[in-house]
């Protein structure tokens, strides 16, 4: 799946979604450091991609940076909430406690 959507990098299908999705993609493989690559690369594309944000939170929480996890979900929770996506803010609530109760 991922060698699949890499090959479409650079072409008319290229964007946040694409970008996102290569982020999800190698969450899933276990390789969270090349996935918030991906999801900042989505984010930059479209920074009020609210899922983007949940998903480097993601990502950097499963890498270990706690901190920058703690700060990418309070970023999204705010974009998310200017949205009106209340149930990613709410998502993102929870596991921004979650990690700032381990710190």
């Amino acid at each position: 799946m991922i060698e699949n959507l890499e090959r479409m990098l650079g072409g008319p299908r290229d964007g946040p979604l694409l970008r996102f999705s290569l982020g999800t993609e190698y969450l899933k493989a276990g390789n969270p450091a090349r996935a918030a690559d991906y999801f900042r690369d989505a984010i930059a594309r479209d920074p009020n991609y609210s899922a983007a944000h949940k998903g480097l939170g993601k990502a950097l929480a499963e890498a270990g940076e706690r901190e920058a996890a703690i700060a990418a979900y309070h970023e999204g929770i705010a974009i998310a909430e200017a949205r009106g996506d209340i149930q990613a803010a709410r998502e993102m609530k929870v596991f921004a406690r979650r990690l700032e109760k381990q710190t």
